[in-house]
């Protein structure tokens, strides 16, 4: 499996690289919603659309990261799904979709894995569980009214990467989350207890939230169904805030 990037996903995924020849991993590109200047959209579907000339020259399978967040899935009132209606809300929604279109157009193997919010080591300090607990740390956290968020932890989304591939599973979309959307106020809670801090909270709008359905995760690799206990997210947290709590103690 050629990775190419070298960030978080990359590194996360370089253990199961060599069990799956002819597989190009695009782990690289725009990592998070807000604020994104339109020439970093454009420099990421440039070198996408380079790997898909590539991967049709060499009969390669290419494996896309996309979203299954909200900026993808905004249609309260029931799960998003793969093959249901999408309306992506934010200019990062929209770049998704529109290369997981330009990919199902295409005539080469490839798979879409539309990501929750993945947490793991050494994460960049812009993303979900970094950023809240340098906020919780700090004595002030800022929050979406009516936010929730679904966490996966990236040890289980390589699990479910890896036997999607093992499996052949190709020109198709899979949702890769818990299928559990918490309610930010419970993550905060969770991380306060556990550093033993509390947390001014304010909020600044309301967000539109949803679960994400995880039927079709679950039936290509039934292993991933132990996501839905209801403590998931907690160990989730559990093992990774500490890590982003001593880095920003040693900064501090």
């Amino acid at each position: 499996m050629d990775i190419i990037g070298s960030g978080f996903l990359a590194r996360n995924l370089a253990p199961i690289a060599a069990s799956h020849p002819g597989v190009v991993v695009a782990a690289f590109g725009v990592s998070f919603a807000a604020g994104i200047p339109e020439a970093d959209f454009a420099r990421e579907a440039a070198r996408l659309y380079a790997l898909m000339r590539r991967c049709e020259r060499r009969r390669e399978k290419l494996v896309f990261f996309s979203t299954a967040s909200s900026a993808m899935y905004a249609v309260p009132g029931e799960a998003g799904r793969e093959d249901g209606p999408v309306f992506p809300s934010t200019a990062y929604g929209r770049h998704n979709l529109a290369l997981e279109a330009v990919l199902a157009a295409s005539s080469i193997d490839h798979l879409v894995l539309r990501l929750a919010h993945v947490v793991g080591p050494a994460q960049p300090a812009h993303l979900l569980v970094p950023a809240m607990v340098r906020q919780v740390r700090s004595g002030a956290v800022r929050l979406y009214r009516g936010a929730r968020r679904d966490l996966i932890d990236v040890t289980d989304l390589v699990t479910a990467m890896d036997r999607l591939l093992t499996a052949g599973v190709g020109r198709t979309v899979v949702n890769v989350a818990s299928g559990t959307a918490v309610p930010i106020e419970l993550l905060v809670d969770h991380i306060e207890a556990e550093l033993g801090v509390r947390a001014v909270r304010t909020y600044v709008s309301d967000a539109v939230s949803q679960p994400v359905s995880t039927a079709k995760l679950h039936a290509l690799v039934p292993e991933m169904a132990w996501t839905r206990d209801e403590n998931y997210y907690r160990r989730v947290l559990d093992t990774y805030l500490w890590e982003y709590a001593t880095v920003e103690t040693a900064k501090g």
